[in-house]
């Protein structure tokens, strides 16, 4: 029984030193680019855009299209980071596996 209930402190522990990782995810930032960097996503932990900038050479009158491609991929790309940096942090207590809904 106290082997039990040792086991339990461990497992209440580890999880709010997993709910103290997921807040801090919200604090920490990533880069995406775009384009050689004109066009640049910021983006948490929490996959939750920050800032988007787009250099004046970015704009195009006469192709809108590339803009926006851009964009899509400094995005894309922010949103990637954000995953990995979520995957890392959250990986040391899952020890790699992927547990739905976690993060």
């Amino acid at each position: 029984m106290n082997n039990m209930n040792q086991m339990m402190k461990q497992v209440k522990k580890m999880q709010e030193q997993m709910l103290k990782a997921q807040e801090e995810l919200a604090n920490k930032t990533v880069e995406g680019t775009a384009g050689g960097g004109v066009v640049t996503v910021v983006a948490n932990g929490h996959k939750k855009l920050s800032q988007i900038t787009i250099k004046p050479e970015a704009v195009d009158p006469d192709d809108v299209e590339m803009l926006q491609d851009l964009v899509l991929t400094a995005v894309n790309d922010a949103l990637a980071k954000a995953d990995e940096l979520a995957n890392k942090d959250m990986g040391k207590f899952t020890g790699g596996m992927k547990i739905p809904g976690l993060f």
